[in-house]
C-alpha cells in the first residue's frame, strides 16, 4: 500500500493553521503543525515532508521577524526533497527574492490575497508534478469544483472588513453555488441591499464603524435591518464577550455562528446549504403574471383603478380583472392584503 504522504505547516496564527490544515487533509496529506522555529526544526527531524506552507513572520504582528527564512534555510539541509510555499502577510520584494532564489521556495503567497482555490490547485499541480501517489482509506480524494452560475441556489450578502476573510468566506459560499456580493463596509452593504434581493447574510458582528471605529456598532445595525427584511443571518466573529453573545442571540436569533478563532469550514458550508434551502420556499408574488404585477406594484403606491388605468393605458373594468386574479392567486380579499404581501416580498 503506497505511504500516505505530509505536509508541514509553519504558522504562529491558530486561524491560519486551521485553515491551511483543512485545504491539505482534502488533498489526501497528514498534517504536522508547527508554531515557531523550534518546533518545525523538531518536525523536520522526525519526519520527511512532501510539501512545507511556511509563514514568513513567526512573531505576529512583528514585520521584521524573518524566522520563516530560517525554517527554510533548515528545510533545505534536512529535507531537500520537501516542496516549500512561502506565506506572508507583508513582504518587501528583497525578501520574496530571497525566498524564492536563496532558499528555495517554489512560490510566495500573500495572505491579503489568499485563493483557496489557487491554493488547491497549487497543491495538487505540486503532488502531480513529483509523481508522488497520495492514498487516503477512509475516502476517495478529488478536487472539489465550484457550481456553474447557472446551477445557483441563491444569491448571499457577505459583508466583512477584513480582506484575507472576505476572500475565504466568498469562496466557501460560491463553492456550494451561491452567488456572493462582498461589502466592506456598513454603507457598501446598504447599496447591495437596494440592488438585490437575498437568500442569507454572512455577516461580521464586529464591523467596524467609520464614525466609532473602536464602537463596532455597524454590525449589529445591518443584523437589525436584515431580522427586519426577514433575511437569515450567520454570523461571524472574532471577538465577541460572552456578555455580548448572550444579548446578540437572544435579540436576534441568528441562524448560526462561527468563531474565527475556531472556524470549521465544512460546519460553515453546511449550515449556509441548510439556511438557504430553507428560504426557497416561493413567494405568492411568482404566481403572477408581468401584467399583474405592474398592477400591484401602482395599488402598493396608493392608486385608484382609474389612476392605474390611466398609467398602464388599459380600461378600468381590465384593472378590475387584474386585480381579482391578483386576490385569487395571493389568496386574499381585500386590496390592503394583496398590498403587504406585496411589500413583503420587496428588497
Amino acid at each position: 500500500m503506497p505511504t500516505q504522504a505530509r505536509a508541514l505547516i509553519v504558522e504562529d496564527s491558530e486561524a491560519w493553521q486551521q485553515i491551511l490544515t483543512e485545504l491539505l487533509e482534502d488533498a489526501g496529506l497528514i498534517v504536522d503543525v508547527a508554531s515557531d522555529y523550534e518546533q518545525a526544526v523538531a518536525s523536520l527531524r522526525a519526519q520527511s515532508h512532501r510539501l512545507a506552507v511556511i509563514d514568513l513572520s513567526l512573531a505576529g504582528r512583528d514585520h521584521r521577524n524573518r524566522e520563516g527564512l530560517q525554517v527554510l534555510s533548515i528545510l533545505q539541509r534536512l529535507d531537500p526533497a520537501c516542496r516549500a510555499v512561502m506565506l506572508t502577510g507583508y513582504a518587501t520584494v528583497d525578501v520574496a527574492v530571497a525566498a524564492l532564489r536563496d532558499y528555495g521556495a517554489i512560490t510566495l503567497l500573500e495572505k491579503n490575497r489568499f485563493s483557496r482555490r489557487e491554493f488547491k490547485a497549487l497543491v495538487q499541480e505540486l503532488l502531480a508534478e513529483s509523481n508522488f501517489f497520495v492514498h487516503d482509506d477512509r475516502r476517495t480524494l478529488h478536487r472539489s469544483e465550484p457550481r456553474s452560475t447557472s446551477e445557483s441556489v441563491g444569491r448571499a450578502l457577505l459583508v466583512e472588513d477584513d480582506a484575507g476573510w472576505r476572500s475565504l468566506l466568498a469562496e466557501l459560499l460560491h463553492d456550494i453555488g451561491l452567488e456572493v456580493e462582498s461589502a466592506a463596509s456598513y454603507g457598501q452593504a446598504l447599496v447591495a441591499l437596494r440592488d438585490h434581493r437575498f437568500s442569507l447574510v454572512v455577516l461580521d458582528i464586529s464591523l467596524a464603524s467609520t464614525r466609532h471605529p473602536m464602537g463596532n456598532e455597524d454590525g449589529l445595525r445591518l443584523l437589525a435591518r436584515m431580522q427586519a427584511r426577514e433575511v437569515p443571518a450567520i454570523l461571524v466573529s472574532g471577538i465577541a464577550t460572552p456578555e455580548a453573545l448572550d444579548r446578540i442571540m437572544g435579540e436576534h436569533r441568528p441562524a448560526a455562528f462561527f468563531e474565527k478563532q475556531a472556524f470549521d469550514r465544512q460546519a460553515f458550508q453546511a449550515a449556509a446549504l441548510r439556511v438557504v434551502e430553507q428560504t426557497q420556499t416561493p413567494s405568492p408574488i411568482d404566481a403572477l403574471s408581468p401584467r399583474e404585477r405592474e398592477v400591484l406594484s401602482l395599488l402598493a403606491q396608493g392608486m385608484s383603478n382609474k389612476a392605474i388605468a390611466q398609467t398602464l393605458f388599459i380600461s378600468p373594468n381590465t384593472v378590475k380583472r387584474h386585480l381579482q386574479a391578483i386576490f385569487e392567486k395571493l389568496g386574499v380579499n381585500s386590496r390592503a392584503a394583496a398590498v403587504s404581501i406585496w411589500l413583503r416580498a420587496q428588497p
